[in-house]
């Protein structure tokens, strides 16, 4: 009896058949789509629990890298890989719109709050910014006051439009501690390293570390507005995805949550 040979044709189907049928069910799933989200140092706490909640229902990896506005935004421009850029002022978001980066669906997410906070061993009574005592004498001989950069920082240019505005700039700038972020002068203050600072209402409520004495008058400042914009390119469908929850309620519940507002502060409180 004769043994009938398949056709080479046909033994390579065949195998390639056994090969899909032993290892199909192991093949590796494709990767999850990534997200890069270069954001204000302020959005660290509410922003990290934003995106947990989004991971949870979404197969999707957002990856943050938070730094002052100024430093994400140049990060941007030199080509840093980022689908969503997230500001603590409009003008790092100009910039980079004057530097030919594409922006889409950009809009003013959130906003904030400028407040006067001090060190746990410093004064703690309440102090109301413009009013009554000014900022400078409650600094003993050779203290300073911590702020961000104000020569790039979003949240050192309000704080000098507020001390300008109150009359104090010229007393307090030679006394400033400048720090890289907000989240910076933030440590200053809450490792007792100066003993007051102007932060965002945010970050002095994300710490145990310090006490709140004050809120600015919101008419000493220009609006805190925190805009948001996709980078297109590179962004993708999985991007898109991202920046459209964020402007839903689940998102605005925990940045209200985390002490944002979601419209546009009066101009008194």
């Amino acid at each position: 009896m004769h043994h009938v040979t398949p056709p080479r044709r046909g033994r390579a189907r065949l195998a390639a058949a056994l090969i899909l049928l032993l290892f199909g069910a192991a093949a590796p799933a494709q990767a999850e789509p990534t997200v890069r989200v270069f954001a204000a140092a302020s959005l660290t706490d509410a922003l990290n629990a934003a995106i947990a909640r989004y991971e949870r229902a979404h197969d999707v990896d957002v990856v943050p890298v938070y730094a002052a506005s100024s430093t994400a935004a140049r990060q941007i421009a030199r080509g840093a890989p980022a689908d969503l850029y997230l500001s603590a002022n409009a003008r790092w978001m100009d910039w980079l719109a004057e530097q030919g980066v594409a922006l889409a669906a950009r809009d003013d997410l959130l906003y904030n709050r400028l407040e006067l906070i001090a060190a746990p061993s410093a004064v703690s009574a309440p102090v109301t910014p413009g009013e009554g005592t000014p900022l400078s004498a409650l600094l003993a001989d050779g203290e300073r006051l911590a702020v961000g950069d104000p020569d790039h920082v979003p949240a050192g240019l309000y704080a000098r439009q507020a001390l300008r505005a109150l009359g104090e700039w010229q007393a307090l700038a030679p006394r400033l501690a400048r720090a890289d972020n907000v989240r910076a002068a933030l440590a200053l203050v809450a490792r007792g390293e100066a003993p007051l600072g102007i932060v965002y209402r945010t970050d002095a409520l994300a710490s145990d570390a310090v006490h709140r004495l004050g809120t600015f008058p919101a008419d000493s400042h220009p609006p805190i507005r925190y805009p948001v914009a996709l980078i297109d390119p590179p962004a993708g469908e999985a991007a898109r995805a991202f920046r459209d929850w964020l402007d839903g309620e689940a998102a605005r519940a925990i940045f209200v949550e985390h002490g944002f507002t979601v419209t546009l502060p009066a101009s008194r409180e």
